[in-house]
């Protein structure tokens, strides 16, 4: 969070013509000689020996300070030191917050002389230990300019880098534990990978990761909580990429409530504000348990100017502490908010059961049949999508066991001859068991069913005429069929086209009745002719062949259309394990069990 007129928000980096040999200049300035990051230290001043330490922004702006963050339970980030004492009498901890760390480093264009910076760092950790108590404080510096600036660095930006890391190096050889904040991603390409690690040696690093709320909270609950918890783990990966243990990053939060700098950004009503406090504590704290990072902050509290000040910072704050701690130790939000605040902890929450890899609604996504329906696709994410996709049309029921039962009949007496062994050989070839079997056939019932009742508009003339002669080869067949089929356009006699019959109706014997399966039994269906190619038939006569399977083709499209918009909006109230969500699709288990697909 930016010092910068004392205001709320996180400055952006700059870019300045470069100079090579930036980053070693800055190591030249300092004889540096590079080491991997330390693990974290353990706590310090009497702090809790547990990860992660919970800080929050606590000084004089902080009008509130004494009566929710005076207590035992809060760690208060404050400098000077009559405010730090007064909290400690009430019970709390206390750490050293520097506003300005460019007070001491100068900035990016302007750096401090780096000749001074053992004597500013001396003086830092006297004015840290005043207002702590302690000999060996916890020392927030707050923030580091420029965090993208690639590589290679100007003069200037190598020497301010080189000042943060000779303040931080000093800070640590005499014992405190220095934390630098970072605004922004940062670059940790090429030669800036060794500045960042040499930082990591010396001082843990905690990324601001700040949200506009009133953007965010219009996408509903479950995604503005997937979105803060994504966001998190976004911030931290470029350093646990160069090597950082997780045990020497850090977050921090925003809760700000000035317009443009992250946080409410005017977001209304009040309980609005609060559901967003709420969710953004919850994430940080999902992540922070996840990738087990030492500490997570909280910035936003104080009021600095009349664009800062909002009468709901008290309650905004005491839901806060209520979430973190997962009840009213700290503050009884639900008491305090009243109507205002939806008392649920779990809502959007990755709190799935043992095993459940992804939840919607009261449905869940296995991991056991995510394992063992891989077996069959040979590919997890098409696994994960088919699984995901039984789920959404399992939101409108699924068929009776009855009508399943029925279907793998028909499928055992039409395409095995009746020969259940010979059905369980194929099941077994192809790694698949009956159950997974059995999900396909309901799966595509359900399919039949949802299309069966889709409108589409019927194909136009010239539509019909472009099949005819686009087509000439492809085999009618005149035929009586009971029930009528749709393949016929509901009517029980007419000219099927191969293109949306069954196959098999253009293999029977002229002149016999042949049971036919279909998903749920069978049809009896009389072939009154030989097969015949299209162009062997007038135009008119094979018009409404043509216009069923035109008919029968859009309504599969649109299925396809209706399936892939209900997934997409089904995303919207899922909840995954990681936030690892499937891919949406179509893909159907008939594509490696074409045995199972229902004639229809």
């Amino acid at each position: 969070m930016s010092a910068r007129g004392r205001g709320e928000a996180a400055p952006g980096s700059r870019r300045f013509l470069l100079v090579r040999g930036g980053l070693a200049i800055a190591l030249a300035l300092l004889g540096l000689v590079l080491v991997p990051a330390a693990p974290a230290r353990a706590a310090a001043c009497g702090l809790p020996d547990t990860q992660p330490l919970w800080i929050d922004y606590a000084e004089g702006a902080v009008k509130f300070r004494d009566e929710l963050f005076g207590q035992p339970g809060i760690i208060a980030a404050t400098s000077g030191t009559s405010v730090p004492q007064e909290l400690r009498a009430l019970g709390a901890q206390t750490v050293y917050w520097e506003l300005k760390l460019g007070s001491l480093v100068g900035t990016t264009r302007k750096p401090a002389d780096p000749s001074t910076m053992n004597a500013v760092a001396d003086r830092e950790l006297a004015k840290a230990v005043a207002a702590t108590g302690c000999e060996t404080p916890l020392i927030a510096l707050n923030e580091l300019n420029g965090p993208g600036t690639t590589t290679p660095w100007t003069q200037s930006n190598a020497t301010y880098r080189a000042n943060v890391l000779a303040l931080v190096e000093r800070l640590a050889a005499r014992g405190a534990h220095p934390y630098l904040l970072v605004p922004g991603k940062p670059y940790t390409d090429g030669d800036a990978a060794a500045w960042w690690q040499a930082v990591g040696g010396n001082a843990d690093v905690v990324p601001e990761v700040y949200f506009n709320a009133r953007t965010l909270m219009k996408q509903g609950r479950v995604v503005a909580s997937r979105r803060m918890r994504q966001a998190f783990r976004a911030a931290l990966q470029p350093y646990l990429q160069i090597g950082f243990p997780a045990g020497k990053l850090g977050l921090v939060l925003g809760f700000q409530s000035g317009l443009g700098t992250g946080g409410r950004e005017g977001l209304q009503p009040t309980s609005a504000w609060l559901e967003f406090v709420k969710l953004n504590t919850l994430a940080a704290k999902q992540v922070a348990s996840e990738i087990h990072v030492a500490t997570v902050w909280s910035w936003g509290w104080g009021t600095f100017s009349a664009a800062s000040a909002d009468p709901d910072k008290p309650t905004a704050a005491c839901v806060y502490l209520w979430a973190r701690a997962g009840g009213p130790s700290l503050c009884d939000a639900p008491a305090t908010a009243g109507p205002d605040l939806d008392p649920s902890l779990t809502e959007a929450q990755i709190d799935l059961p043992d095993g459940v890899r992804c939840s919607l609604g009261q449905a869940d996504l296995a991991e056991a049949s995510l394992e063992r329906l891989t077996l069959v696709t040979g590919d997890p994410d098409v696994a994960y999508t088919i699984l995901f996709g039984r789920l959404v049309l399992g939101a409108d029921g699924v068929p009776d066991e009855q009508r399943v039962l029925a279907a793998e009949r028909a499928i055992v007496a039409g395409r095995f001859g009746g020969k259940r062994s010979a059905y369980l050989a194929a099941l077994w070839q192809a790694k698949a068991t009956v159950a997974i079997a059995r999900g396909a056939i309901s799966d595509e019932l359900q399919r039949a069913a949802l299309e069966a009742n889709l409108r589409v508009p019927p194909p136009t003339d010239s539509q019909l005429l472009d099949f005819y002669r686009a087509y000439p080869d492809v085999l009618v067949r005149p035929v009586e069929a009971y029930p009528a089929p749709p393949w016929l356009g509901g009517q029980p006699r007419g000219l099927a086209l191969a293109a949306s019959a069954p196959p098999v109706v253009f293999r029977l014997p002229a002149k016999v009745t042949t049971a036919v399966p279909n998903g749920s039994g069978t049809y009896d269906v009389t072939a009154l002719e030989e097969p015949l190619p299209l162009s062997a038939v007038p135009f008119p006569t094979a018009r409404d062949a043509i216009r069923n399977a035109l008919a029968s083709f859009a309504r599969a499209d649109r299925l396809d259309r209706v399936l892939l918009a209900r997934q997409k909006s089904a995303l919207n109230r899922t909840v995954c394990v990681g936030d690892d969500l499937p891919a949406i699709g179509t893909v159907s288990l008939l594509d490696y069990l074409p045995f199972l697909a229902l004639e229809p």
